[in-house]
């Protein structure tokens, strides 16, 4: 324990935490396996308790920058899928994350609003994907893509800057702010799996009584 609370240098964090964070996030982006706005979040707290002013601004800059060209590779690649006859591994792994009733309701939110939908779907856990389908099946071209995908990485990286430096204020060491802030991540991204599975399993009780009317009529 007394290893994990031990952080190295101010200097040494910066020279390996930086590049660390942009693989992180930017390689997070392209597979979304990767829980990006927990490291945003544990990078932040560290930030926090540095002595450099402009270390939180260097972590604000660092993870929306690469969240943004995570993003548009994952797109340029979608594209790449959809305008080809045989489609793509990288599409065909963005459809298997994607249930029908989910790509139909993102499909309806894109058609009113492009922009605010794209910069909810960064800040909902587990919505950046449905949309980004929709925008590829839509056939958005990738610069009307960026435009909309700028203002939802910067809004994603200072929300979860935000919960880290919560996490790093509430408590002395920077390691416990850590670990508060990782636990808060995970519980906001377990929260819309939950509300989906509870609808779910609501939905069939409703759709029993009609039914089994309609087999007596």
């Amino acid at each position: 324990m007394a290893v994990v609370r031990e952080l190295p240098p101010e200097s040494t964090q910066q020279a390996v935490g930086y590049p660390s964070l942009f693989l992180l996030v930017a390689f997070g982006a392209l597979v979304p396996v990767v829980p990006t706005g927990a490291i945003v979040s544990s990078a932040a707290v560290v930030a926090f308790h540095q002595t450099t002013p402009l270390s939180l601004l260097f972590v604000f800059l660092v993870s929306s920058c690469a969240a943004f060209l995570g993003d548009l590779a994952l797109y340029w690649l979608g594209q790449r899928g959809v305008r080809s006859r045989n489609g793509s591994r990288w599409l065909a792994a963005l459809r298997s994350r994607v249930t029908p009733d989910r790509l139909a309701h993102a499909q309806e939110r894109l058609e009113s609003h492009q922009v605010p939908v794209l910069v909810l779907s960064r800040l909902v856990p587990a919505g950046r994907i449905p949309v980004m389908l929709a925008c590829l099946l839509a056939g958005m071209p990738l610069r009307r893509f960026a435009r909309g995908d700028l203002p939802a990485c910067l809004a994603w990286a200072a929300t979860y800057q935000l919960i880290g430096i919560l996490g790093g204020s509430l408590f002395p060491e920077p390691w416990q702010g850590v670990v508060a802030a990782v636990a808060l991540t995970v519980l906001i991204s377990a929260v819309p799996a939950l509300w989906r599975r509870l609808r779910g399993t609501r939905r069939p009780r409703r759709d029993t009584p009609e039914r089994s009317g309609n087999e007596h009529a």
